[in-house]
């Protein structure tokens, strides 16, 4: 080692050595991706054709008119009111089978409890025992009642022949079991107890409910459609989605009337459901019942209310019309409702036929279907509604 070398300064003439550097920092590489993210999502926007930004959609299958295979239509399904044009998009491919996650849910809340049912409800299917074409016309909202070109008129298309056993002058008594179609324990329980004789009356909400008529129809039940009306203390006590309000328009009522008419098909006629306040105005009635009487349908008033208007306004409206005498299970204990059928029975004595209605209450179920077992040994017989209906005269 030179002695220059140790008598200079510690440090000085020594070559230092650099020390490798990023030329970025941490936040400007962070800064970096999440622009790069940014960019990739603005560019995929503006290419990509997606008016609904990503909204959730449903399938639903699209209702042709010649016959051609059923299109998918890929987009939010809602009632849109009269006139509007349903916001989907059809494209020709096959219709997919329904499953329970296309369904929608829908909340029908009792006004004298308080309680709250939630319902799913599906789009009905068209493939399932479609009746016949000619008593089928097709809307926006689906295929719906008509009468046929030759005259035939659905309540006599789907009317099931009264079996008076050789006594056609007996006491008729009929009987109709409402609010099924909800529930598929208590309605299972009325098909597999009550008799094809007792008429059924569904309600339009609850999955595949077009398959469950089929089934009732094949038992050789008569069936009719609930229609949610406007009670008075609406809407705390709710009938449903597209419920009949007097607040309404003609228009506006019809276009409700045709989505409920559209949700199955196979029925003799149509009934109130609620619509204590809806069934006492004649503007708001009078449009419903013209257009059951124009569709060839039955009108049945449950009887529930003293105030409705159905029986002067049918008269007018040349309908098929009849109205219950008897809220069977008013009381819904097993004496309150055997001395309801009894009551039923002498009315058909005394008259020549009876009309009885009774909710599908376990209790109400399993004491008619007794009563019926026995009922032509007192000299009455149960028939369809159809039976005990006035007639039009033919036009």
């Amino acid at each position: 080692m030179a002695t220059d070398d140790l008598d200079a300064p510690l440090g000085q003439d020594i070559k230092k050595r650099r020390r490798f550097r990023i030329p970025v920092t941490v936040t400007q590489v962070i800064a970096g991706m999440l622009g790069l993210i940014v960019a990739t999502f603005g560019g995929w926007a503006l290419v990509a054709s997606d008016p609904l930004g990503g909204e959730p959609m449903i399938v639903a299958s699209a209702i042709t008119t010649k016959g051609e295979m059923p299109l998918v239509a890929s987009g939010p399904r809602k009632y849109d009111g009269p006139g509007a044009t349903p916001s989907v998009v059809a494209s020709a491919t096959p219709a997919p089978p329904q499953t329970p996650s296309q369904t929608n849910v829908i909340t029908i809340i009792d006004g004298s409890t308080g309680k709250r049912q939630e319902v799913p409800i599906a789009a009905p299917q068209e493939g399932r025992g479609r009746p016949e074409q000619s008593l089928l016309e097709g809307t926006r909202h689906g295929a719906i009642p008509k009468i046929a070109p030759d005259g035939k008129r659905p309540a006599e298309a789907y009317a099931r022949t009264a079996k008076l056993q050789g006594k056609p002058d007996a006491p008729r008594i009929a009987i109709v079991i409402t609010g099924l179609g909800v529930s598929g324990n208590v309605t299972q329980s009325a098909m597999s107890k009550l008799p094809g004789p007792v008429t059924f009356a569904f309600g339009p909400y609850g999955f595949e409910i077009d398959r469950t008529v089929a089934k009732a129809r094949a038992d050789g039940h008569e069936v009719l459609l609930q229609i949610p009306m406007e009670p008075f203390d609406y809407p705390d006590n709710d009938p449903g989605p597209q419920t009949l309000l007097v607040s309404l328009s003609a228009e506006q009522n019809l276009d409700r009337l045709h989505w409920l008419m559209s949700r199955f098909q196979g029925y003799v006629g149509i009934s109130n459901f609620m619509g204590a306040r809806f069934t006492a105005s004649e503007p708001a009635l009078a449009p419903v019942l013209r257009e059951a009487a124009k569709r060839g349908l039955i009108y049945v008033d449950d009887g529930s209310s003293h105030r409705s208007l159905a029986g002067q306004i049918s008269g007018i409206d040349n309908l098929s019309f009849a109205k219950a005498e008897v809220v069977i299970d008013a009381v819904p204990t097993p004496p309150n409702i055997d001395r309801a059928l009894s009551r039923l029975e002498a009315l058909a004595k005394e008259r020549g036929f009876a009309i009885g209605v009774a909710s599908a209450l376990p209790a109400s179920i399993d004491r008619i279907a007794n009563w019926a077992k026995s009922a032509g040994s007192r000299g009455v017989v149960l028939v369809p509604i159809s039976a005990v209906t006035s007639k039009p005269s033919s036009s």
